[in-house]
């Protein structure tokens, strides 16, 4: 059992707040647990309330690792992870707004790649 919190209300609302604002309509979030290593020294993972949604063929998960410490992550697939290049935040806003920056640079890098590929 994990003894680290659930997201509250204000923190869950602040996410549904910011992926409304960023997408342009309500989006489907789930809540659900993650096993992370809290440090990137530790050998042991933890479970971790997260929140999961998609947009096209993004996955991200919003986790809470600490008592407001939160951590972020996207994906496309196994082989295509991606971060934001810092292993946790204190602030829960800070933590969303960075890696939806970094997922729409990643995706205006892959749609090059894409376009130079065809």
């Amino acid at each position: 059992m994990s003894s680290i919190p659930d997201f509250t209300p204000e923190e869950t609302k602040v996410v549904n707040d910011t992926l409304q604002e960023r997408y342009g309509q309500p989006t489907e979030t789930q809540l659900v647990d993650v096993e992370l290593r809290l440090s990137p020294d530790d050998s042991q993972v933890t479970d971790c309330p997260a929140i999961y949604w998609e947009n096209g063929e993004c996955h991200f998960v919003l986790a809470k690792t600490g008592d407001s410490m939160f951590h972020s992550q996207f994906f496309y697939g196994n082989r295509e992870q991606f971060g934001t290049g810092r292993h946790q935040y204190d602030d829960i806003l800070d933590c969303l707004v960075t890696t939806l920056r970094v997922q729409a640079d990643n995706e205006l890098e892959r749609n090059k790649v894409k376009d130079l590929n065809e």
